[in-house]
C-alpha cells in the first residue's frame, strides 16, 4: 500500500475465483482515512524511541581510542571497572573541576558503598553538569550534598536479617523468599538497601558477610524444599550478573527440581549498567536462557527482574541486549528506586516508563527510597510518590504501568503507597498495617525531614518530639484510618 497526501491507496482486489476462503474480499473504491479526532502527535511525544546512538563512550577522554567491539565486550567492561576511589578521580581529571574532585573524595570517605562504576555507566553521565547529573547522583557521593540521616534509620531498615532461617535466604512473605547466594554487583549504588552486606567493609560500615559458599547456599535450598508453601524466590544479593553460568544453572536447577517452587526471579541491575554481558557473555546468556526454558517445559516461570531508574540508562546497546532476551523468550520487568533529582518528577517517570515500555521491559514497582544510611539527600517524601503515580497511570497500557510502593521499614513488606492508614504531612510519618505478613502489627515510614515545614523540621529536631510525634500517628491511624 502507498500513503499519497491524505488518502491510502489499497491494492486491487484479488477477484473471487482466485482464492480461497468463503468470504469475498471487498471491491469497494480506495477508501480515504478517516477524519483524525486527535491533533497530529508532537514528535516529543515520541522521545522515548530515541535511544542514544554511536560511539558515545568516547567524550570521555579515557575512552577516546575504544573501539565499538572493544566496548560491547563484557569482559573489557569488568577489567576496566574501576573499584579504587583514587582511579575514579583520577579518570575525572579534564571533565570536571578540582573543587569536584575534592567534593567527591570527601563524599566516598563517608559512604557506606565501596565503589564500582564500569565504563559504559561513567560515559553516560553529563559531565559538564556533574553536581546535576541524575546518573551521578546515583553512584558518586559528593560532601557538599550530604544530609543528616533521619533519626529514625537502622543499617538493616527492611530488617531482612530478622527474618533469616538461614543466612542469605529471607523468607518473610508466606509463598515467597529472597535468595541472596552472593554479595558482589557489577557497579556498586549508593542507595542500595543491602548496604549492611553489599561489597566490601567502608570506613562507615563493617558487612554482613554473604560470599558465595557451598555449605550455605545448601541450607538455603534444604530450608526451600522443607517449606511447602514457598512457591516463589527471588534470587538476588548482591547481583546475578556476577554469578558464574554454571552457578546460575545449579541455582536454577535445584530449584526447579523442587515441586513447591512454582516461579523464580533472577534479579540483576546489569541491563542498566553493563549490558554489554547479555550481547557477549554467551556462557552466561545460554546458562540462563535453558534454566528458563527448562522451567517453561515444567510450566514453571523463570523471568528476571531488573532496575532502570533513569531514562537516560536506556542506549542503543541496552536495546540490543533486552532484544536478545525477548528473541529467547525471556520475560524482563523492572523495578525503580524513586529518587530526589534522579527521577522525582512526573515527566521523567512518564519518559522512563514508556521508554522501558518499547523495550519490552516491562515497568513492575517504583519503590519509595528505603532509609539507607548516607543518602538522604535521595529520598523524597511518600506525596511525591503519590503525585507520580497519578501522573503516569493512564499513560500507557496497565500492565506497562507500575505501581508505587512502600516496603515498609522495620519488616512490614511492600505496601502499596496509597495504602496508608494515616499519614500526616507536617511530620512527614505515614502508618502502614501489613495483615499478611505480620497482622497486628504497625509500621511507620518516614519523609526526609528537610522536605517537611517549619513545623515538622522543628518538632524533629527536638528528640523529646520523636516518641511523641509517632504515638500521635499511631492513635491518628487507629481513629481515622485512610
Amino acid at each position: 500500500m502507498a500513503i499519497e497526501s491524505n488518502k491510502l491507496t489499497v491494492a486491487e482486489p484479488v477477484p473471487a475465483r482466485e482464492r480461497s476462503g468463503s468470504f469475498p474480499l471487498s471491491t469497494s473504491a480506495p477508501s480515504v482515512l478517516p477524519a483524525a479526532l486527535k491533533d497530529p502527535v508532537d514528535p516529543a511525544r515520541l522521545a522515548h524511541t530515541q535511544l542514544l546512538q554511536g560511539p558515545f563512550w568516547r567524550r570521555v577522554p579515557a575512552y577516546a581510542e575504544v573501539d565499538e567491539t572493544e566496548f560491547l565486550d563484557h569482559r573489557w567492561q569488568a577489567k576496566h571497572s574501576i573499584t579504587k576511589i583514587p582511579k575514579l578521580l583520577e579518570a575525572l581529571r579534564g571533565l570536571v573541576s578540582d573543587a569536584f574532585i575534592q567534593d567527591a573524595a570527601e563524599g566516598f570517605r563517608h559512604a557506606p558503598m565501596s565503589v564500582r562504576v564500569s565504563p559504559y555507566l561513567l560515559s553516560l553521565i553529563d559531565w559538564t553538569r556533574p553536581y546535576e547529573d541524575p546518573l551521578r547522583l546515583q553512584f558518586i557521593p559528593v560532601a557538599s550534598r550530604h544530609l543528616p540521616d533521619h533519626p529514625k534509620l537502622d543499617l538493616d531498615s527492611l530488617h531482612e536479617r530478622a527474618d533469616m532461617p538461614v543466612p542469605g535466604l529471607t523468607h518473610r512473605y508466606f509463598d515467597r523468599a529472597l535468595f541472596l547466594p552472593l554479595d558482589t554487583c557489577p557497579v556498586y549504588c549508593r542507595f542500595c538497601t543491602r548496604s549492611y552486606a553489599v561489597g566490601i567493609d567502608t570506613e562507615e560500615v563493617s558487612k554482613f558477610q554473604l560470599k558465595v559458599n557451598a555449605e550455605r547456599w545448601q541450607q538455603a535450598f534444604a530450608y526451600i524444599r522443607s517449606r511447602p508453601e514457598l512457591e516463589d524466590i527471588v534470587i538476588s544479593g548482591g547481583d546475578v550478573y556476577q554469578l558464574r553460568p554454571e552457578q546460575i544453572t545449579e541455582i536454577g536447577e535445584t530449584l526447579l527440581a523442587m515441586p513447591n517452587v512454582r516461579r523464580m526471579r533472577y534479579a540483576t541491575k546489569g541491563p542498566a549498567v553493563m549490558p554489554q554481558k547479555i550481547l557477549t557473555d554467551d556462557a552466561w546468556t545460554d546458562a540462563l536462557t535453558r534454566v528458563v526454558e527448562h522451567g517453561r517445559s515444567l510450566h514453571k516461570e523463570v523471568v528476571v527482574h531488573t532496575h532502570f531508574n533513569h531514562p537516560r540508562e536506556i542506549t542503543w546497546i541496552t536495546q540490543a541486549a533486552m532484544n536478545k532476551l525477548f528473541e529467547r523468550g525471556i520475560t524482563v520487568r523492572n523495578q525503580t528506586v524513586l529518587q530526589r533529582g534522579v527521577n522525582d518528577d512526573v515527566q521523567t517517570m512518564r519518559l522512563l516508563v514508556k521508554r522501558l515500555g518499547h523495550l519490552n521491559v516491562r515497568p513492575y514497582y517504583v519503590y519509595m527510597h528505603d532509609l539507607v544510611r548516607g543518602v538522604e539527600d535521595l529520598r523524597t517524601t511518600l506525596q511525591t510518590g503519590l503525585d507520580i503515580e497519578k501522573g503516569v497511570r493512564g499513560l500507557t497500557a496497565g500492565f506497562n504501568t507500575p505501581t508505587v510502593i512502600v516496603d515498609a521499614p522495620g519488616g512490614g513488606g511492600k505496601r502499596d503507597a496509597h495504602s496508608y492508614e494515616h499519614y500526616n504531612r507536617t511530620t512527614g510519618i505515614s502508618v502502614f498495617v501489613s495483615p499478611n505478613v505480620h497482622p497486628g502489627q504497625i509500621y511507620y515510614y518516614f519523609d526526609p525531614i528537610d522536605l517537611l515545614p517549619p513545623e515538622g523540621r522543628a518538632r524533629w529536631a527536638d528528640p523529646a518530639e520523636h516518641p511523641r510525634m509517632i504515638e500521635e500517628a499511631r492513635i491518628a491511624s487507629l481513629a481515622h484510618p485512610h
